[in-house]
């Protein structure tokens, strides 16, 4: 990335729409709910999302998610994401998903992908991926990112994804409560954790292994900051503003009105550019080369 040119790095978007295969039907009861509970509009193709940002001069970290096993619809492949940073690496780094139920293929892969030298973290939704994070059987991809010792993000709290389909779409909350990822910080002292989201009904959880383990960071994604917790205002406010890292959830809020609202919800104006870019840079580590 070039740091200098950026004004702020957004470390959570998503790879929505592929421009290499076609969607996967199986997903879409999952995607109309999500658009009505967040409602969003008309989803992006990568190159639409990375033209963007680029307009704005703000860096991105940009994901799908492997939900294969806990929903059975076809990913976005991690590749699709790594050649779209190969070919904006100025602006923008690709993390990789991959379900942790794949075992010791999905340890191969992660191998793989890392050695092609463009994926620079992963990225895991217990929710969508049906699992606990202090599960053992993700343990092998947490060797792998902890070797390298690449970030990590973990959504946490209530999804959006499910929400008013019936069953909530046979989705279960509770793989998502950020107390589970206190062990994986524990465990894998090397590798970043960054748990993402304002994580409701958990705040105070998330809160307390942030400030508990060296290794944790929170992404303040998928919320409009005007209606954070009041906690984790103070706590970004105080002792854990090194910690915190602007994150919209694109294309679900964005970048737009996420800084708009963060520069009127009582952050302190000495904490805004840490947040906004600098505790980005040392999360991800853009100043090691």
């Amino acid at each position: 990335m070039k740091l200098d040119d950026l004004v702020a790095i957004d470390v959570h978007t998503h790879a929505e729409v592929s421009c290499r295969q076609e969607p996967d039907e199986a997903w879409q009861p999952f995607e109309a709910a999500s658009a009505k509970y967040f409602k969003a509009g008309k989803r992006p193709t990568i190159a639409e999302t990375i033209a963007y940002y680029r307009e704005r001069k703000i860096g991105l970290v940009m994901f799908t998610v492997d939900s294969e096993h806990e929903i059975g619809a076809r990913r976005i492949p991690n590749e699709e994401v790594a050649d779209a940073a190969r070919d904006n690496r100025d602006m923008m780094i690709a993390f990789a998903s991959i379900d942790p139920h794949k075992g010791k293929m999905g340890v191969r892969e992660a191998r793989r992908l890392i050695a092609d030298g463009v994926i620079r973290g992963f990225k895991f939704h217990p929710t969508l991926q049906g699992f606990f994070p202090n599960d053992r059987l993700a343990y092998g991809l947490y060797e792998v990112i902890a070797e390298h010792k690449l970030p990590a993000i973990f959504h946490s709290g209530h999804s959006g994804i499910g929400t008013g389909m019936r069953g909530g779409g046979g989705l279960r909350l509770k793989y998502s409560n950020p107390i589970h990822l206190d062990d994986v910080a524990a465990d894998f002292p090397d590798m970043t954790v960054i748990i993402a989201h304002p994580s409701w009904p958990w705040q105070d959880e998330a809160l307390s292994v942030c400030l508990h383990k060296p290794n944790v960071y929170i992404d303040l994604s998928g919320w409009s900051p005007k209606y954070f917790p009041p906690q984790l205002v103070q706590y970004a406010n105080t002792q854990l503003k090194a910690k915190m890292l602007f994150g919209s959830d694109y294309p679900l809020i964005t970048p737009d009105r996420w800084i708009e609202d963060f520069r009127q919800a009582g952050f302190r104006p000495e904490v805004h550019e840490m947040i906004l870019k600098q505790n980005a840079i040392r999360a991800l580590r853009l100043d090691d080369g």
